[in-house]
């Protein structure tokens, strides 16, 4: 879920202004840079090449740092100083010795056992998603070759969602870039459901703290979100987590969490004049041979939200569906 108020600029990192003479930022290049690698690496190991090969390693000590003893059926000791579990622990409760547990967190050994990885999951309290992410994690190695561009979209997603008169649309690529949008969905999110925005940098807008319901919950789907599909060597993403990282600690904090989410479907507020505050429902659909995403908006019949659907098909139609964002109003959440 995100917030846009109106005048809000796409596709433009926080701080940056359109139209104005462009410094020199390769030097903010190599910081933002810098500062994700720092994210997937381990600190005590040289980058580039360890930063993948430590992913898993630090995963696990940010997980371990998140389960209490008590969690697990474990008794907290007086005077225990330790953030979550102690290594030892995670290693009894996954029935591995501590000295191979010992390797796994300083990426000494990068081809674990799937029976292992599963022991992990049970004593770290991963849910299925975060299972699966290790496993990602675990295989560095099957991941597509630096350099390999991921396919494009195919002519048949954008007829689609062309045909589709009356069901809001758009596509968005795995660091939750908008890249195409129909005609609907620009006149239901002028500006923030069109390409060139993204849903990350959205959500941590000053407006997005100030008017949208339940943003700390959102917040941490969103940037789960985008952990599950982050490349490390994607300059895209790099650019985006290196900017907030920076400048929003909130961002900095909950991307250091290692939390992963799919996101499936929830509900989205928008203001529709002269109707009002309308909601609707969403669902994230996975297109087959690539890593877009299709995020599709319904509305159940006799409600405000056909009624909203029907009033901007019809000024689709007519040529008049441009309006402005108004606070408070959502794309996903």
């Amino acid at each position: 879920m995100a917030v846009h108020p109106p005048g809000a600029v796409r596709g433009v990192l926080p701080g940056a202004v359109r139209g104005a003479a462009a410094p020199d930022h390769r030097a903010e290049r190599h910081t933002r840079r810098t500062v994700v690698l720092a994210f997937f690496a381990d600190s005590g190991y040289p980058a580039r090449v360890d930063a993948r090969r430590s992913e898993l390693g630090q995963y696990l000590r940010a997980r371990r740092a998140l389960v209490q003893p008590e969690d697990v059926g474990l008794t907290r000791e007086p005077g225990r100083r330790v953030d979550g579990l102690r290594r030892e622990e995670v290693a009894r409760l996954a029935g591995i010795s501590p000295e191979y547990y010992l390797r796994l967190e300083r990426g000494r050994d990068h081809q674990p056992s799937d029976q292992v990885l599963v022991a992990l999951g049970r004593a770290l309290r991963l849910d299925h998603e975060a299972v699966d992410y290790l496993r990602r994690l675990a295989h560095a190695e099957r991941r597509r070759p630096e350099g390999v561009v991921p396919p494009g979209l195919d002519d048949s997603v954008r007829s689609l969602l062309a045909q589709w008169s009356h069901t809001p649309a758009f596509v968005m690529d795995r660091n939750q870039d908008i890249i195409l949008s129909n005609a609907l969905a620009s006149a239901l999110g002028p500006g923030y459901m069109e390409p060139g925005a993204n849903l990350v940098l959205q959500m941590f807008s000053e407006a997005s703290r100030q008017h949208a319901a339940d943003w700390h919950p959102t917040a941490h789907r969103v940037v789960a979100a985008l952990r599950l599909h982050a490349e490390p060597e994607d300059p895209r993403l790099q650019e985006i987590v290196g900017t907030l990282t920076l400048q929003d600690p909130d961002f900095a904090r909950i991307w250091a969490r290692h939390d992963v989410a799919v996101q499936r479907t929830g509900v989205s507020r928008h203001w529709i004049d002269p109707i009002g505050w309308v909601e609707f429902r969403w669902q994230n659909l996975a297109i087959p041979g690539s890593s877009h995403v299709l995020v599709t908006f319904w509305a159940d019949p006799s409600t405000p939200a056909a009624a909203a659907v029907a009033y901007l098909a019809a000024q689709v139609q007519q040529g008049t569906a441009r309006r402005q964002p108004v606070a408070g109003e959502t794309a996903v959440g």
